[in-house]
């Protein structure tokens, strides 16, 4: 990519309000928001670095460092976020190294706001970090450490303080990012969990929630892109894709390497019941990614997904091929291509092909034996697949 063709791609400072207010901060998010996560922890690291006692510095850190640990372990691709499936999904085991970096950082963040709320509990920047930091941590402990309770507890005290913010900044928009998930997924609960949690004083309602998210987008606050992201996931959710696809393609066009979110255009294309359109976009990406427009991303997971929109359609021999291409990437995600491994010896037992079908089974069990996949692989081995 050319220097100038990295510039336009590039958002300029203008665009956002953020602190520290320093160069490296926009270029942190820059490489954050193109899946660049090695650069943008690099670049947070040294903003931080300069400002050692600024809670935000410290939050941009968290959020790199967090997410960059979440993309390994698989667990940001959107299409497990169209419903809840990404609650019992397998992923990669955590990094200890991460975890415990994860972990500083929370408590040196959370150790300096809670100084400046016990000199000011109206300090309005200390209350929006110290839900950020609060937000992120129950971010980690549901996605990686699974503790459930914990995750709620700071989920909640994150949406408590960024309210306060709002009660004493009703114009701040980036603290409706938090306060607008959070009513947003409350207010998606079944009505028995709903009425529990408005009795908690924990109240949701959906509209209300995409509402405050719409505010957010459009403001200048460094939550914007967030509020984008979210909304387009959200609305997926809701089946309004007519609303969320003009925001994918924005988010694509701004962050051209971010290839989780150029998959979304193809899972909004294939859920919206374009089917052909959403094949198109898949083998966009997956020759894009071969030819290196995706650096040290996942890309397979177009090939991946492809397969699956071809397996839905019956049209098992290109099935067959894609889930192929899945596997044979240089350094795939292991989650995906042990599930291509697995989907490819399938397509083979549907298409009488047992031959080869028994190898891909047998490569699923050689890729991670004793798991769930190498598990169901046994199962294929022992009796050829019929379909569900």
């Amino acid at each position: 990519m050319s220097e100038s063709t990295a510039k336009a791609d590039t958002p300029a400072a203008e665009d956002f309000s953020f602190r520290p207010n320093d160069p490296l901060t926009l270029a942190g998010f820059n490489h954050f928001y193109n899946l660049e996560y090695d650069s943008a922890v690099r670049d947070f690291d040294e903003v931080l670095r300069r400002y050692p006692d600024d809670p935000f510095a410290i939050n941009h850190s968290l959020t790199a460092v967090l997410f960059r640990e979440l993309y390994r372990m698989g667990v940001l691709n959107t299409g497990e976020y169209a419903n809840d499936s990404f609650i019992k999904a397998a992923h990669l085991p955590p990094d200890e190294h991460a975890q415990s970096e994860i972990e500083d950082l929370v408590k040196r963040a959370l150790s300096i706001e809670q100084s400046h709320l016990a000199a000011n509990p109206n300090d309005v920047g200390a209350l929006y970090a110290r839900g950020v930091t609060r937000a992120q941590f129950a971010t980690y402990t549901a996605l990686i450490e699974h503790a459930w309770f914990s995750a709620l507890r700071n989920a909640v005290g994150a949406r408590h303080d960024h309210e306060r913010v709002l009660e004493l900044e009703p114009g701040n928009a980036g603290a409706k990012l938090i306060v607008g998930a959070h009513n947003y997924v409350v207010g998606s609960l079944p009505w028995a969990l709903r009425s529990a949690g408005a009795m908690a004083g924990l109240g949701g309602n959906k509209e209300k929630g995409l509402q405050m998210l719409r505010d957010c987008a459009i403001g200048r606050g460094e939550t914007a892109v967030d509020a984008k992201i979210l909304l387009v996931l959200f609305l997926r959710r809701e089946r309004r894709y007519e609303e969320a696809l003009p925001l994918a393609k924005g988010l694509i066009a701004t962050y051209p390497r971010n290839v989780l979110m150029a998959l979304e255009e193809g899972n909004l294309l294939r859920a919206d019941g374009k089917a052909d359109d959403a094949a198109a976009i898949y083998r966009k990406i997956w020759l894009a990614g071969k030819e290196g427009h995706y650096p040290g991303t996942h890309y397979e997971i177009a090939a991946f997904s492809l397969a699956d929109l071809l397996r839905d359609k019956k049209d098992y021999a290109g099935s067959a091929v894609a889930y192929e291409e899945a596997g044979e990437v240089p350094r795939p995600d292991t989650d995906t291509r042990q599930r291509a491994y697995l989907g490819a010896g399938e397509m083979y037992d549907l298409l009488k092909r047992r031959d080869l079908a028994v190898k891909k089974y047998q490569m699923v069990i050689a890729a991670g034996a004793g798991t769930p996949l190498a598990e169901m692989a046994n199962k294929c081995l022992k009796q050829p697949y019929r379909g569900q």
